[in-house]
This record gives structure tokens, C-alpha cells and sequence, in this order.
């Protein structure tokens, strides 16, 4: 038997599989696939303060390797989620739940973050929100932006577990990661996605409504696994891996880049069954390699 548990900022996990935000929606839209019991943990679709419609349509673009998408964080509000779709989910889900909450100021992500604290044991916060007090420039795209609002959220949050989710949009992701852990991130989670484009040559035009998008799914597991490595060399908190991933092999490399937990995303559109497929084929693949323990292969290739 391998021992698949891990521990993320003192938060037992039973495996290291979770879905990306966005993906699982609520946590429930999955049940009729698969028990969403079975994996290390549940995050939650983006929320923001106030419910959101979302972008204009078209805002999803199919590619080779992937996906783009510009949803634009349509959810219902975090009143609505913590009063609807919390309790809703925590009938049919016994374990660890991530809270996802965006913002486009300093003091909305100050409240949707208080709000949200102690409903879910990990408020995971989308720093890839444009700042609408400077410009539209993303709190996520530079480190005095991203430990601005991190700062923000961390005087709000005192019941749940603080991980930053950062954009590999930036020059230096390592400058930005130790900026968020200076201002007291428990922990983070990298990579978001890409920006990318489509365009129809029949119009000549972007298939996306907004132009771009988030660009995500098997192609970018390279760039994922780089930044992970990066960063897992710069700081000393734990991260939560994301980006590519597709597989149980691909699983172990994110891990051993420096990841101590994997989120898996726009694979669970392409294959609903994917997690737990995975987690049926890692214990085979972990003793393959010797190892009895998931946990001894964090950080194998630092």
C-alpha cells in the first residue's frame, strides 16, 4: 500500500488531488460522475463580492492542447454561496474545501474574504483581477500590487488557511511569490492560466468576445512545472501545483518540481472521469518508482 496523504499549512489531506477553481463549479455538478469523497480536497468556482454575470459570448475557444476561456467570474455572490451553495455542498462532501474569492479593489477583497472566513478550512485568493484603483492593472502582475492585497486579505482572514493564487503572467514569478509570503500567505497556488488567442479565419475575427482569454490545458504543463520548480526554490511555504496536469506521471513530475498538492482543471472537461482515474493509477506508478510515501517525492527535483 502507498500512502498517499499530505499535509498543506497543517491541513491533512487524504491524496494530493483537487480540482482547479472553476471546473467543479460548486462542488456538486460532478456528483453524477464520480463521489467527490475520494479526493484530497474541493475547490470552489471564483466568487466575487457582488453576484456577476460574467463576460460576453462567446468566451470559450477550443485549442490543440487545451482551452481559452473568458468567463469573467459569473457566480452568484459570496452571500449567496455561503447561504446556498456551501451547505448544499457540505451534504454530499466531507472534506477539505477551498474558497476561491476575487476582487477588483483592495477592500472588496478585504470583504469577500471576511466574509467567506471559517465557511471553507482554505480561502484560496485569485490575485489575476484587474485593480480598477490603478488602471486595470492586475494585483497579480506586479509584487507591490499582489502583496497589497495579500496584505488586505490576511488582516481578514483569521479562521481559514490564506493561499495566493499567482499568474504566470508576470517577468519574475519568484519576485511576486516572496512579496505574497512577506505579507503572510500560509501558502500558494500556481500556475492560473495563460493568456491566449483564437481567431476564426472565416471572419477574421476573435473567437473570444473579450479577444483574449486564460489559456489552459496539457500545453502549458512545461511552464507550470518551470515556475513551480522556481518558485518551490524561493520560498518557504507550501504550493498547491496547477497547470497541465493530465495524468499520474504528470501528478509525480509536479510534485517533485516542489508542489506538496496538485489541482487538475481543464482536463476535467475533456475527461470527467480523469481524478479518479489518477488516483487509481498512482499507487501503481509511485511503487514503480520505490516509493511507499507520496509525500517523499516534494521537491525531488530541487
Amino acid at each position: 500500500m502507498v500512502d498517499l496523504s499530505v499535509n498543506i499549512a497543517g491541513i491533512e489531506l487524504k491524496n494530493p488531488l483537487m480540482p482547479a477553481s472553476g471546473v467543479f463549479g460548486f462542488g456538486s455538478e460532478y456528483i453524477d460522475f464520480f463521489d467527490p469523497n475520494i479526493l484530497g480536497a474541493m475547490s470552489l468556482k471564483g466568487t466575487t463580492l457582488e453576484p456577476r454575470f460574467g463576460n460576453p459570448t462567446p468566451r470559450v475557444a477550443e485549442c490543440e492542447a487545451g482551452m481559452i476561456n473568458s468567463i469573467g467570474l459569473q457566480n452568484p455572490g459570496i452571500d449567496t454561496v455561503i447561504a446556498e451553495d456551501l451547505p448544499a455542498l457540505r451534504k454530499i462532501y466531507k472534506g477539505v474545501i477551498l474558497a476561491n474569492i476575487g476582487g477588483f479593489s483592495e477592500e472588496e477583497y478585504a470583504e469577500c474574504c471576511a466574509r467567506a472566513d471559517g465557511y471553507s478550512e482554505i480561502i484560496e485568493l485569485n490575485i489575476s483581477c484587474p485593480n480598477v484603483h490603478a488602471d486595470g492593472m492586475n494585483f497579480g502582475s506586479f509584487a507591490s500590487g499582489a502583496a497589497q492585497v495579500t496584505r488586505a486579505a490576511r488582516r481578514a482572514v483569521k479562521k481559514s488557511k490564506l493561499f495566493v493564487k499567482l499568474s504566470p503572467n508576470v517577468a519574475d514569478i519568484t519576485e511576486i511569490a516572496r512579496a505574497v509570503e512577506a505579507e503572510g500567505a500560509d501558502g500558494l497556488t500556481l500556475i492560473n492560466t495563460l493568456l491566449g488567442m483564437r481567431i476564426d479565419i472565416k471572419t477574421g475575427k476573435p473567437i473570444i468576445a473579450n479577444r483574449v482569454g486564460g489559456f489552459s490545458g496539457r500545453a502549458i504543463f512545461p511552464v507550470a512545472l518551470r515556475m513551480i520548480n522556481d518558485t518551490a526554490r524561493a520560498v518557504q511555504i507550501p504550493i498547491i501545483g496547477a497547470g497541465g496536469v493530465h495524468s499520474a506521471e504528470t501528478v509525480v513530475e509536479m510534485m517533485m518540481a516542489g508542489a506538496s498538492a496538485v489541482q487538475i482543471g481543464a482536463e476535467n472537461l475533456r475527461n470527467p472521469l480523469v481524478m479518479p482515474q489518477i488516483l487509481e493509477a498512482l499507487p501503481e506508478v509511485l511503487e514503480g518508482l520505490g516509493v511507499s510515501k507520496i509525500t517523499d517525492i516534494i521537491g525531488r527535483a530541487l
